[in-house]
């Protein structure tokens, strides 16, 4: 029995990692628990810090009518220590690549070096898409192979890319240059601006990526490989 509720439990966390905040009747209804069955479950990963209930953000509750909104649970930082990771091979490759340097700015050159890998691989998984939608969809692919749990989603001004997961949450949160170099990769490979709206690094639920479509090049199609080779990384 205990075995079984410890997987209901991995089941719960594991929904909010992957989707994002919700509230108990959104899980409840999502995993085919009942309400009591959810509380229970909440309590004990509340209490073990692995979750944290926050106010939803407004542009939820807008739609929820009059009265005070549920709450919604957030998968913690302690959280995502129990899924899978790569803050080894991040800082392994971190410090190969500083040990090479002793006059230089050795994060933002290995964040620029990491993001030039990103652009390159990215470039490859999104080069047989033909339109600006099937190109975010495949970059979102690609990003949940790499441990990111990400989706795409259409909107009327162009397309929100959201990460349930961030595998190097920890180290972004105090190097934000891996963020921000990562996002400037995306821009690149996608052949436009994107902003980034919100991050796990700095505390958001999911890292938010807005994507204006009708600005998305044919070009963005090519090898990141191509770019970096012409110093389009600073």
């Amino acid at each position: 029995m205990k075995k079984s509720e410890d997987r209901t439990r991995d089941l719960v966390a594991r929904s909010i990692l992957e989707n994002g905040p919700q509230s108990a009747v959104e899980l409840a209804a999502r995993l085919h628990l009942t309400p009591a069955g959810i509380r229970r479950h909440l309590d004990l990963l509340l209490s073990l810090g692995l979750l944290e209930a926050r106010d939803p953000h407004r542009t939820t509750t807008s739609l929820r009518g009059r009265g005070r909104p549920s709450k919604v649970f957030v998968i913690t930082d302690v959280g995502r220590e129990k899924f899978e990771h790569s803050y080894d091979d991040l800082a392994l490759s971190a410090l190969r690549f500083m040990a090479t340097f002793k006059e230089r700015d050795a994060v933002n050159d290995f964040a620029a070096s990491r993001a030039a890998d990103i652009e390159r691989r990215v470039g490859k998984a999104i080069s047989g898409a033909l339109t600006s939608e099937k190109k975010v969809a495949a970059l979102a692919k690609f990003l949940t192979a790499e441990g990111y749990a990400a989706e795409s989603k259409e909107t009327a001004p162009g397309i929100q890319l959201c990460q349930h997961h961030c595998p190097i949450a920890h180290v972004a949160s105090e190097f934000p240059e891996l963020c921000e170099a990562e996002t400037e990769a995306i821009s690149r490979v996608l052949g436009t601006h994107v902003q980034r709206l919100a991050t796990i690094a700095h505390g958001d639920g999911i890292c938010t990526t807005f994507i204006p479509t009708n600005t998305i090049t044919q070009s963005s199609t090519q090898s990141g490989a191509t770019r970096s080779k012409k110093g389009a990384l600073a």
